[in-house]
């Protein structure tokens, strides 16, 4: 008869592959993050298995191709800025709720620039990350508009404008074409906000 402590390590030996399984699975999308942030957009898997210290093979023993581990980058970069930008508002007048939705947008925008950029190397052949940006797209129109007052939406020019203003494009132009700090290209988004609804 075999006693408990004999029989617990072959027990425990599945949880341990699947510990182990997940272990790889999660350095392996933390290699790919690091990589991006620190500039390049198009990694390989080679590099990305260089940098999470596992086997090439093991990085397509979880994900079937580089889009399907572009695809839980995505999932992951989308929790984040989705907690940032769906935070509660602290403010019970729309201008303050707006300004906060700036300020919200922007360190949204910088946490998701360094991907996006990645993105659009791969978007012409990759139907997941094009339809994924066009939903968070229409998810921040439809919190301006719920943001504004009533009357205001009904100005199509006024509204179109304020949905470029607070774009993830012109955010990007700022901080990279013209070579904004964050901060500075946060003022010139709010100066410009002011101008268009009339603050």
């Amino acid at each position: 008869m075999t006693s408990p402590t004999e029989s617990a390590p072959a027990s425990q030996e599945p949880d341990g592959r699947r510990r182990r399984g997940q272990d790889n699975r999660a350095r392996i999308v933390a290699a790919m993050m690091e990589i991006i942030r620190s500039g390049q957009v198009a990694p390989s898997a080679e590099q990305v298995a260089a940098r999470a210290d596992v086997g090439l093979r093991t990085v397509f023993r979880h994900f079937q191709d580089m889009d399907s581990l572009y695809q839980e980058i995505s999932a992951v970069v989308g929790a984040q800025v989705r907690a940032i930008i769906q935070a509660p508002s602290r403010s019970e007048a729309w201008p303050d709720r707006l300004f906060e939705m700036i300020g919200r947008r922007a360190q949204a925008f910088e946490t998701i620039a360094p991907f996006k950029r990645a993105a659009d190397v791969f978007r012409h052949r990759s139907k997941f990350l094009g339809s994924d940006y066009a939903r968070m797209v229409v998810e921040l129109r439809e919190m301006l508009r719920r943001t504004l007052p009533s009357d205001l939406p009904r100005d199509p020019a006024a509204f179109e404008a304020l949905d470029m203003l607070l774009s993830f494009e012109v955010w990007s132009r700022l901080r990279q074409e013209q070579n904004l700090t964050p901060e500075h290209a946060q003022e010139v988004v709010e100066a410009a906000v002011r101008r268009v609804v009339g603050l």
